[in-house]
């Protein structure tokens, strides 16, 4: 059940991860079975879920973790090299973080980089995954123009650093009416995009561009899935999440009118309302 009237406050904390430090956001009383991992985007950080984390449903807890060298979390060791980085780090970190807090099955939301990532879990982990909503995303491998798009992307970050993959990212992160019509929207993404480090977004750009296509691993998940899209969304577009919906039998499609990549933000109402009907499918699979 979801309660309007009920805004959960969020809190930050950290754990640690082997060397490294894992900073997250939690809202609500964490359990197994009922709690909700939200998984940002690249190049952005935990705090863009807050319209999310404020208004889980009523039993439901949440947590939303910074990515390696995103948000408040350290990057990759200096010893670490691109080359070996892989989607299953995220994937790791993330059952890093539920097993330090007793939590063995959770359901997965995440947006672009952050829905590879879940991805990533449900291949590696398989059974700490019990539902997932994948927004602004896809299951795919890169393409070849992806991947020589990223190449470029790491030159530009190698060259002129991250403000320069910001301002390149910037306009293709939301939808036109976003663009012309919600400079607060923009302010936001400006400033989540802004606590992303070198490292951190190097180390990010190397894993989505070896990411391995989840299509066989998302098609044989039974367990709640919901995709969502923002209408004028053009780097994974309606069409895409159409298509990736159709893999998974009684997944819910739903296209978010007047929103582009990060349909969460643009337009949270609309969002938490499929984001609400998903989890009460979770709860009802699992009564």
């Amino acid at each position: 059940m979801y309660d309007p009237d009920v805004i959960l406050s969020v809190e930050r904390r950290t754990i640690a991860a082997g060397p490294r430090t894992l900073s997250y956001l939690s809202a609500g009383t964490v359990s197994s079975g009922r709690t909700v991992v939200f998984l940002h985007a690249f190049p952005l950080h935990a705090e863009m879920w807050e319209p999310q984390l404020r208004a889980v449903s009523e039993g439901w807890a949440a947590l939303a973790p910074d990515f390696r060298g995103f948000g408040a979390s350290t990057p990759d060791g200096a010893g670490a090299a691109r080359g070996d980085a892989s989607l299953e780090d995220y994937a790791a970190d993330v059952v890093a973080l539920l097993d330090a807090l007793g939590v063995r099955r959770a359901a997965l939301c995440g947006c672009s980089m952050g829905g590879y990532a879940a991805l990533s879990v449900l291949r590696r982990f398989p059974g700490r995954v019990n539902a997932l909503l994948l927004a602004d995303t896809r299951a795919t491998a890169d393409s070849d123009a992806a991947k020589t798009s990223r190449a470029a992307m790491l030159d530009l970050l190698d060259r002129e650093g991250p403000h320069a993959v910001a301002a390149e990212m910037r306009p293709k992160l939301v939808g036109a009416t976003s663009r012309s019509e919600r400079p607060d929207v923009l302010a936001a993404i400006d400033s989540l995009m802004g606590r992303a480090t070198a490292r951190g977004i190097g180390f990010a750009i190397a894993r989505m561009v070896t990411r391995p296509d989840a299509t066989e691993a998302l098609a044989a998940f039974r367990g709640p899935v919901c995709v969502v899209v923002g209408a004028e969304d053009t780097l994974t577009p309606p069409a895409e999440a159409a298509s990736m919906a159709a893999m998974v039998p009684g997944a819910a499609l739903v296209t978010i009118p007047r929103a582009g990549h990060l349909s969460n933000l643009e337009a949270p109402d609309a969002f938490n309302a499929a984001m609400h009907d998903w989890l009460a499918a979770v709860s009802g699979a699992s009564a």
